[in-house]
């Protein structure tokens, strides 16, 4: 299991938490899907198994957190330089648009990324949307751009957050920009994820990557899902959630799932456009029920600049696809492992789904667990 990077602070009067866990119990240490000896699809993940093992992507989170809220933000920041300027290749897919995604035609229509990628609750997105401007605007360089095109990206966190109280303000914005790193992803119950369900289960961030040859060099596909949708639990093809459920319960059905995936291939927009698609299908692998009322999206980019290669050749990108379905999946199975229980708006409470019994039920399903990577 991985040591969790700890900053904190106290912002605006709530409790902010960058880069760090929060929930309404303390569960000790909480295992990713490694640690349960599952292993997801053919492709070996990167050296920490996170969206960041692609070189120059960073992570960060606030967390804001009393008695009423459990909602944040958490950034995606695509490399360490000039964002506005040294624009990235980049694309979206819409699963169902039930969802609020900011700048979405200005990426399909040019097929670019130039500002970080913030992921928050529902009816903060605007709001997160403008502080995301402000922010860029303050960046050197920048003193007379006139046009930016923020993207922001949400769940619906009001089951256990006062969603109404839209309580992101630009502080906030600023520290989950501020903390973003490279190195392992903190999961679960922080940033844009304190607050979601998934499954029937506490649901949160999660991410995981895969290595591959691409085109005869060495690739990486890394993915970030901040999940809050329904279903039934599917875990290596086994239908456990029918297992795991009390008999008097109903399965979740509605909510959403915002998806990022990024990768150092050279792909062009219309391949990270197909390779978007995929990230949406993997949700179908762990259960995902598609409702009516769901916004799944994902956002794909690559690092890899215009200038600086050739774009690969369409012929090489099934094993692509391949290992996003296998990234998607094991980062959403980490956002739920990773998640604990969480007390918040009105009392609500949701529980985490306890590793233990999964595993129990994965084995006797007759699922191959090892002893972890």
């Amino acid at each position: 299991m991985r040591t969790r990077r700890i900053s904190e602070g106290i912002l605006a009067g709530w409790m902010v938490i960058s880069a760090a866990p929060c929930s309404g119990q303390d569960e000790g240490d909480r295992p990713r899907v490694s640690d349960l000896g599952l292993r997801i699809g053919r492709f070996s993940p990167g050296s920490s198994c996170s969206i960041t093992d692609v070189p120059g992507v960073r992570v960060g989170h606030a967390t804001l957190r009393d008695e009423d809220l459990c909602t944040g933000v958490t950034a995606v920041v695509p490399h360490a330089g000039d964002l506005f300027h040294d624009k990235v290749r980049a694309a979206v897919f819409v699963g169902n648009g039930f969802g609020k995604l900011v700048g979405t035609t200005q990426v399909q229509e040019l097929g670019t990324l130039e500002t970080p990628i913030l992921l928050t609750g529902t009816l903060s997105t605007f709001r997160t949307a403008d502080h995301l401007i402000a922010w860029m605007l303050a960046r050197p360089g920048l003193e007379h751009v006139r046009s930016i095109n923020p993207v922001v990206g949400e769940t619906n966190d009001g089951y256990l957050s006062d969603i109404r109280r839209r309580p992101i303000e630009f502080e906030h914005v600023e520290a989950a920009l501020r903390s973003a790193s490279e190195g392992p992803v903190v999961e679960g119950c922080v940033g844009a994820g304190t607050g979601t369900r998934c499954l029937g289960y506490k649901g949160g961030i999660g991410s995981a990557s895969r290595r591959l040859p691409v085109a005869g060099v060495d690739r990486h596909v890394g993915v970030l899902a901040q999940t809050n949708f329904g279903g039934t639990l599917t875990v290596a093809g086994s239908r456990v959630g029918d297992a795991l459920r009390p008999e008097s319960s109903q399965p979740d059905r509605d909510g959403s799932c915002m998806i990022v995936v990024a990768t150092d291939a050279a792909l062009d927009a219309r391949q990270l456009s197909r390779l978007a698609k995929r990230a949406v299908f993997g949700m179908g692998r762990v259960g995902a029920s598609y409702s009516h009322g769901s916004g799944d999206y994902a956002i794909a980019f690559s690092t890899a600049l215009a200038s600086s290669e050739a774009r690969v050749d369409d012929c090489e990108l099934s094993p692509v696809f391949e290992a996003t379905l296998e990234a998607v999946e094991e980062a959403i199975l980490n956002s739920l492992l990773q998640a604990t229980t969480t007390r918040g708006f009105e009392g609500r409470v949701c529980e985490a789904i306890d590793p233990g019994r999964l595993k129990a039920a994965l084995l006797a399903a007759g699922v191959e667990l090892g002893g972890g990577r």
